[in-house]
């Protein structure tokens, strides 16, 4: 008989449960859906947890990014650097932009982006570095900045899985010239449907966004450039809010489980990657395989256990077919780790039982 399932992820309203049914309530009791006054309140509670002066709301973290860079003014003919290891809308927001996404590859051990790599890939061509803080873990900011600055490129966090992260201690998102944030369902913080926001310390960045997001316009009905309809509702806005002051709560929670995973998982036959900041907020919680057949027959007997996995990601973004017209770099050390990346259970209303049995079934399988 099987156990009690563990899902990969939890995303049904739980402490939250009466707050969020209250926030969605009121937003249909006054009628306003589309950039009122939740989405202004939330833009100002969510710059303050950020440690920033401004926060955009936007439609979803592909925009956040693609629209910071158009603000930028990168466009046509220039090119980003960026990471292969990471959801590809990463680079498709450089894409829509007009600009051609470049991939340096990997740290191993961190899983980022290789500052080494980036200087490696940087060329006349190159406008702006675009590093992501994957599964929550933040990418070597201190060494990109002094890339960045070395060659005079625009800096723009992708700060999709990295909620409350911090960088040596610096928050995420206010190290370069904006961080761009999702709050998809799954996210640490996370909406009832999609959403986004880019924070940054340059009030006039921000005002671009602003006039982007919302078709161009200066006010209404007079577009002064040609913009895109990308604007965070009000009833996602609610929902956020209401979520934004639990936020460092859930955050604590994960990392406990973070350090419950790395006890009850020495020894067994899976590599768990170092943290190599305090400032990991574990969005994911990642362990590697030997190789990619060691990878398939754990996760089918997790599965046989009851345990759902996931794999973040099993194709790096350069080998795929929507990629192929920008003449990718290969990046062997991503396609290397696709092929070893198996994703935990991790929630905050996942319990240390759970962990304990995830540990517990990895270490019974040889």
């Amino acid at each position: 008989m099987i156990a009690t399932r563990i899902p990969f992820v939890s995303l049904a309203p739980a402490d939250d449960a009466t707050a969020v049914r209250q926030a969605i309530d009121r937003v249909v009791a006054s009628g306003r859906f589309v950039l009122g006054p939740e989405v202004d309140a939330f833009e100002t509670e969510f710059a303050a947890a950020c440690g920033a002066p401004h926060a955009v709301g936007v439609g979803c973290g592909t925009d956040a990014i693609a629209l910071t860079l158009r603000a930028l003014d990168i466009g046509a003919g220039d090119e980003v650097v960026t990471t292969p290891l990471s959801a590809a809308y990463t680079a498709l927001a450089v894409m829509m932009t007009g600009a051609r996404p470049v991939f340096a590859d990997i740290d191993p051990e961190r899983m980022t982006i290789d500052p080494l790599q980036i200087e490696r890939a940087i060329t006349a061509r190159t406008r702006a570095l675009v590093p992501v803080h994957l599964y929550g873990q933040p990418a070597d900011m201190g060494a990109i900045e002094k890339i960045a600055e070395k060659y005079n490129l625009a800096l723009v966090e992708d700060c999709c899985q990295a909620h409350l992260a911090t960088s040596d201690g610096r928050p995420v998102g206010t190290i370069g010239a904006a961080g761009a944030f999702s709050f998809y369902p799954t996210k640490n913080l996370g909406a009832l449907g999609d959403g986004g926001a880019v924070v940054t310390r340059d009030r006039a960045l921000a005002d671009r966004i602003r006039r982007l997001r919302n078709g161009g316009q200066t006010d209404r009905y007079h577009h002064e450039t040609a913009g895109v309809n990308s604007r965070l509702d009000e009833l996602q806005a609610a929902i956020l809010r209401v979520r934004l002051p639990r936020l460092a709560a859930w955050t604590a929670q994960r990392r406990r489980l973070a350090s419950e995973y790395r006890t009850a998982l020495a020894g067994t036959s899976v590599d768990v990657p170092r943290e190599c900041d305090a400032g990991h907020v574990y969005h994911l919680f990642v362990v590697r395989s030997q190789e990619h057949a060691t990878r398939a027959a754990l996760q089918q007997r997790l599965a046989a256990r009851g345990i759902e996995t996931l794999i973040h990601y099993p194709v790096p973004i350069p080998r795929q077919p929507a990629l192929a017209g920008t003449a990718p770099a290969d990046c062997p050390i991503a396609g290397r780790v696709c092929d070893q990346i198996l994703s935990l259970p991790m929630y905050p209303t996942m319990s240390s039982a759970d962990v304990a049995r995830v540990a517990e079934a990895i270490g019974a399988i040889r």
